[in-house]
């Protein structure tokens, strides 16, 4: 926070975001986040499955940042996902997670079977998350009718719900379905048992303002009318770009958890990006979670899936809060030699490294100055005389990159 060597944050930033009426801000319920990297993202068709091992890396890290549910894949998927859940949830029952876990099933008995065998012998609730396509387009190329739909639903949900098995029902392609169709198949699930429902954006169909009126149809329409207390998922996909603006339309229309993986992983261009949202919901003031071990969730789901974390990555990418202008790299020298690590961490980015377990870094290349050579070299201990910051700055002028810290080093020597 600022201290009382400089101005209080309202007199140094005039937050626009905060102006007009902003539903986001009279939001009162808290947020839940349902991470999906451990089952969606390893859809994607450039991840690798991680190891064992690395998959409990990545829970304790979910763990740490407050995430408070997680897919941990599909068991009916084969001999080799049943084994990686297996050590999941030995490691939720031995290290006594808070988090909550689940699994994603079709909605055909065989894929449930498995769980009522897990929640046994692990002695914990495992959520069933049981999807079925219900939009016109699917329903004509499958050949299904909503009888067909309905019947398929009520056999899977009675059977978990009979062997206490808490089950969301999840409607896919559910923002290209008829309303009515929606209307029947959630009234229908909850009334026979399931306590969660879960809205999909499984084509990234959808834009804020249709999340923003479906999720109002399914809260007024399809749960009211029931008049169960029952959570109200969303689930989007990354197919226009929209995915974490999307989520937080869902978040303003009401949705009580949202979902999303590292990085976006996920089926075709991927999920919500878990990361980008907790951080635009961190920053709005929504949520209080310890966000310090962000990075290193974001970079270990990038090492154990080998999908590409772009250099230009908002927040976690290498370039995020590295500058070699000279303009921007002033002004944060400037705040840095204040002493003050608050200012220096805003005065040229709208996020605060700081608050994500990173750091501001002054690169230098052809577009800095001589602040930038001078800051450089005393922060490495190196004296700046006139000879060095001018042999320094003019190779970094003829350069068509930002110089390495060796190639620095070497013209310091």
């Amino acid at each position: 926070m600022p201290t009382a060597a400089h101005p209080q944050e309202s007199d140094l930033i005039f937050d626009w975001n905060h102006k007009g009426d902003d539903p986001l801000s009279k939001r009162t319920k808290p947020v839940a986040f349902d991470d999906e990297t451990l089952r969606d993202g390893l859809q994607s068709p450039s991840a690798i499955n991680p190891s064992i091992a690395q998959k409990i890396e990545l829970l304790r890290l979910m763990e740490k940042l407050g995430i408070d549910r997680v897919d941990l894949g599909l068991p009916g998927a084969g001999p080799q996902h049943r084994e990686h859940i297996e050590a999941l949830l030995k490691v939720i029952v031995s290290e006594k997670m808070r988090i909550i876990p689940g699994c994603a099933v079709r909605t055909v008995i065989s894929d449930i079977e498995p769980i009522d065998a897990l929640q046994q012998k692990f002695g914990i609730k495992i959520q069933a998350s049981a999807f079925l396509g219900t939009s016109p387009i699917r329903q004509y190329a499958e050949g299904w009718t909503l009888q067909k739909l309905m019947e398929t639903m009520e056999v899977a949900v009675k059977w978990a719900v009979g062997h206490g098995i808490p089950v969301m029902f999840v409607t896919e392609d559910t923002t290209r379905s008829k309303p009515e169709d929606v209307k029947a198949l959630y009234q229908r699930a909850i009334e026979i048992g399931a306590y969660s429902i879960c809205v999909c954006d499984t084509c990234g169909h959808v834009t804020p303002h249709g999340v923003k009126q479906l999720l109002k149809f399914v809260i007024e329409d399809v749960i009211k009318p029931t008049g169960k207390k029952v959570l109200l998922n969303w689930h989007g996909h990354s197919d226009r770009g929209l995915a974490v603006a999307n989520s937080l339309a869902a978040v303003e229309a009401g949705a009580d958890i949202v979902h999303g993986t590292a990085l976006g992983l996920g089926e075709r261009v991927g999920n919500c990006q878990m990361d980008q949202l907790l951080v635009n919901l961190k920053l709005m003031g929504l949520i209080k979670n310890d966000l310090t071990h962000l990075a290193e969730y974001v970079r270990k789901a990038h090492e154990y899936t080998g999908v590409p974390l772009p250099q230009n990555y908002p927040v976690f990418g290498e370039d995020a809060f590295e500058t070699g202008t000279g303009v921007h790299a002033a002004a944060v020298i400037k705040a840095k030699k204040k002493g003050d690590d608050w200012l220096a961490d805003r005065v040229y980015s709208g996020v605060p490294a700081g608050d994500f377990g990173l750091a501001q870094k002054i690169r230098i290349g052809h577009m800095s100055g001589k602040s930038n050579v001078i800051f450089w070299l005393e922060s490495h201990k190196i004296e700046a005389t006139d000879a060095r910051v001018d042999k320094i700055l003019a190779a970094a002028k003829s350069a068509s990159r930002l110089l390495t810290e060796a190639e620095l080093k070497a013209l310091a020597g």
